[in-house]
This record gives structure tokens, sequence and C-alpha cells, in this order.
């Protein structure tokens, strides 16, 4: 018990244990995202300096200097590292829940309703100069409501006295593929303007990201993730499996959907601010669980400030690899997290 600390707040109503060991990797961690954070605000076509960067927060700097950093970078780089800390604490949820190492966003389908949606408002939207007659601006509240959509068809498919994981899973791939056929047919049909607008924004991309989108897009967020570590010990138990989470006296359902909404509010507010990011919510969880261990009060906290790294990194070095071009940051995640778990696997296996 040395490695833990016990906390009481409000005379004792309130303890739980704190790992050491987890709040020093949280705190590098932490300090690795601002300086990530700091970096990606100064870098563009116009350099700017860390410390320039630091003085801008602080109300200091040239007005060129703050125009740029806090009207057209800081919206983004908020957003990526939103996104990231949402869809990375919703995918370790979903490993929780479904008691499985590979479960995601996107195994669950719901990743796949949004995609539908978006590309849906696309044809429907669109007259015949392919001009959208609706402002795009809708375009994220259409990707929730998809992403909502999808969640309760595969809670209501897979209830059966109940909601195990393994139904969870099996319904949520089946309606994986459907969404993605679903898409893909909509995108063939549909005009080449649409098919490649839509392309970027299932690949996923913090492009156009604006202070509207941070004034929704971070409370959500964090009002979210915050329930999530609240709900973490729920997380905990019900690993051990129904039956025994069940003689401890949880209310293994109610949990369980309570579990499912968070997820999926955390992947819906993400997903309809960069789109479909991928392999954050897989890769991010993976990562904490090898520097903290597998209790979700750790875990949690750890994977949301990876996946805001990961997503930051990605999205930097998509706007300043290949400028003036700007690729997707979902393209880099995919591209880290694809050799990541081909390491893990090569290293499991000579364990």
């Amino acid at each position: 018990m040395s490695q833990f600390r016990n906390l009481r707040l409000f005379k004792g109503k309130i303890s739980f244990l704190l790992d050491k060991k987890a709040i020093f990797i949280l705190a590098g961690l932490f300090l690795a995202a601002a300086a990530v954070f700091v970096v990606s605000t100064g870098m563009g076509e116009m350099k700017i300096s860390p410390l320039t960067v630091v003085k801008v927060f602080f109300g200091g700097g040239t007005e060129m200097d703050q125009l740029i950093i806090k009207s057209f970078r800081l919206p983004r780089i908020i957003i990526a590292l939103t996104v990231g800390m949402g869809l990375a604490v919703a995918g370790g949820i979903l490993q929780g829940m479904i008691r499985n190492p590979l479960a995601s966003p996107d195994i669950l389908g719901i990743t796949g309703g949004a995609s539908v949606a978006v590309v849906g408002f696309l044809a429907i939207f669109s007259d015949r100069s392919n001009a959208l007659t609706v402002s795009i601006a809708w375009l994220p509240v259409a990707a929730f409501i998809g992403a909502a959509v999808a969640a309760f068809l595969v809670y209501m498919l897979a209830w059966k006295n109940g909601v195990s994981p393994i139904r969870l899973v099996l319904i949520g791939i089946g309606l994986m593929a459907l969404m993605k056929a679903m898409t893909t047919l909509m995108m063939i049909l549909g005009p080449i303007f649409q098919a490649s607008q839509a392309n970027i924004w299932l690949t996923g991309t913090v492009y156009g990201s604006t202070w509207a989108n941070v004034s929704i897009a971070l409370p959500v967020t964090v009002v979210l993730i915050v329930l999530a570590l609240i709900a973490a010990r729920n997380l905990n138990i019900q690993e051990l499996g129904d039956d025994v989470a069940t003689g401890l006296g949880t209310h293994v359902q109610k949990q369980r959907f309570a579990l499912l909404a968070i997820s999926t509010g955390l992947i819906g507010t993400s997903v309809a601010f960069a789109g479909g990011i991928g392999f954050v919510g897989l890769m991010a969880p993976h990562m904490a669980r090898r520097l903290v261990g597998s209790s979700f009060g750790a875990l949690l906290p750890t994977a949301a400030v990876l996946g805001g790294i990961l997503v930051m990194a990605a999205d930097l070095i998509g706007r300043t690899m290949f400028s003036p071009l700007e690729i997707p940051a979902g393209v880099f995640t995919a591209g880290i997290g694809a050799p990541y778990f081909i390491y893990l696997l090569f290293k499991t296996r000579n364990q």
C-alpha cells in the first residue's frame, strides 16, 4: 500500500486512493501536452517563438501575433486537444465496459452513424450546382444526431434481458458494416463535390475550427470526462464479470447504460467537430495501460492527456510538414496507430 496515498474530503465522507506513480506520470504528460500546445500554436506559415506565444497568452505580443494566435490557431489547437481527450476516454470506457482490448468508438458503429449523417446532410442540402442550401455550421449537429441514433440502435438491438458485452460487440460490428455501406453508396451516387468534401471529413480534420466550436465542444467534453472519472470505479467492478459485479451489489445494466451514454456523448461531440479521426480511441487507452496499469481511475485521465497529445501532434504534422498543402490529422493518427499495434503484437508474442 506504500504506492498509494489515501485522500479524504468533506470530513471523510468522500475518500479515495491516489496512485503516486500515476500522479508523477500524469504530471509529466501534462507538461508534455503543454509543450506540444505551445509549439503547435507557434508553428505555421508565420513562425512565432514559444516565448512570444506564452506572452500572447498573458496579453502581450504584437497585434499581429495576437491576431494569428487568438483568431486563427488557438481554436484549432483547442479543438484538437478536446477531440483527442474525448475519443481517448470514450475508447477507454468501451474497452472496460465490453472487456475487450480491441473495442473502440468504431466497433459499435457510433462513428459510422455520424458518417452517414454527414454524407446524408451533404446530399440532401446540396443543389444542382453542388452548393449547400443551408449553413455548413449545421454539419456538426447532423454528426452528433447520427452518432446518438446509432448508439440508441445498438443498445436497443442488443437488449435481451439486459445488455451483455458480447451482444454489444456483435450488433455494433453489424451496424458498422451497414453504416459504411450506406456511406459509400451515398458518396458514389452523389456529386463529386460532395464525395470529396465528405471524404476529407471522414478522414478526420480540425481545419476551420472556430471559437464557436470551442464554446460547445470544450465544456461538453469536460463535463462528460468528469462524469467518466466518477464512474471509473464501476468500470473496475464490471471488468470482474457480470456475476461478480451483481454479487457486489452493483446495478450492472443501469451502469452500462450510463457508461454507454457518456461514451456516445464524447464520440458524438468529437466526431461532430473533427470528423472520423481514427485509432485515438483504440491506441491511447493501450498506451495509458502500459504506463499506469489497468485501474480506470488512473487509466482514463492518462489516456485523455495522451489522446490530446496525439491529435495535436498529428494536426501539427499535417499542416506544417507538407506546407502549403494541409493533410487531415486522421491520416497521421492512423499512421502512428498501425505501427504501434504491430509493435505491441510482436512484443506480446515474444513474452
